[in-house]
């Protein structure tokens, strides 16, 4: 668990609070993200800095209204690889959750430049990222020149995304299961690549014996916790497995 204190980005910032960043990098400041070294390019491989991605999200939170909160940043593989978190406020008044904007770059062409919407689980301090807004464009020469547009057009459907996200979450803490029920979606999980079979006695271990009082009941809002309560450890995964 990798915790980094938040910095303000604007006058429209909320008071400074801390974001848990779970993964297996290292904890960095904002300062400390713009010193890393970015490679030089070729002739079809353009690397941006990993500050310059998170300015380019940053400016279309704010340009379209949003609220930054807070932000957490880390990075692994000597620096070539950044995975940031932008905490949004104002979206939703359930006290177990809040949203989170996760942007992703790397130096050493294992992906491209990002980022993802989702929800943090404040009970257990896990991270959601669904697959509804996401966006992806590789470090080809054009990409400072595309990259602004695509950051605003995302950023620019996530209000209707979370209200979609907030009715999600009252459904799945409307339907009950029982066992049998969560064990077939846990090997559905391992059948559609969510997982591999080495995780299954790990979510079942924590469905059947919670650590958290909130996720008591047999739902699927439990059962989705219990999943990212066992992958929090590879948050750069997340997207992709949620």
């Amino acid at each position: 668990m990798i915790t980094d204190t938040i910095e303000p980005v604007s006058a429209t910032t909320t008071k400074p609070c801390n974001l848990l960043l779970h993964c297996g990098s290292h904890a960095v400041s904002r300062g400390e993200l713009a010193q890393a070294p970015t490679p030089p390019p070729t002739s079809t491989w353009r690397p941006i800095a990993h500050l310059k991605l998170l300015q380019v999200v940053e400016v279309a939170l704010l340009t379209q209204g949003f609220a930054i909160a807070g932000q957490a940043h880390g990075l692994t593989h000597d620096n070539a690889r950044y995975f940031g978190l932008i905490e949004v406020s104002g979206f939703t008044h359930n006290p177990d959750y809040h949203y989170v904007v996760g942007v992703r770059n790397s130096h050493d062409m294992r992906f491209s430049a990002g980022l993802v919407a989702g929800s943090q689980v404040l009970v257990c301090d896990n991270l959601s990222f669904s697959g509804e807004i996401q966006l992806a464009r590789k470090h080809t020469p054009r990409i400072l020149d595309d990259l602004p547009r695509l950051v605003d057009a995302a950023v620019g459907k996530l209000r209707r995304y979370w209200d979609q996200h907030d009715y999600r979450v009252i459904r799945y803490r409307e339907a009950r299961i029982n066992d049998r029920r969560a064990h077939d979606l846990v090997i559905r999980a391992v059948d559609t690549g969510v997982m591999a079979n080495g995780y299954i006695p790990k979510v079942l271990s924590l469905w059947r014996k919670p650590r958290h009082e909130a996720f008591i009941p047999r739902t699927l809002w439990s059962l989705q916790n219990t999943f990212t309560e066992v992958f929090k450890g590879r948050v750069d995964l997340l997207p992709d497995r949620t």
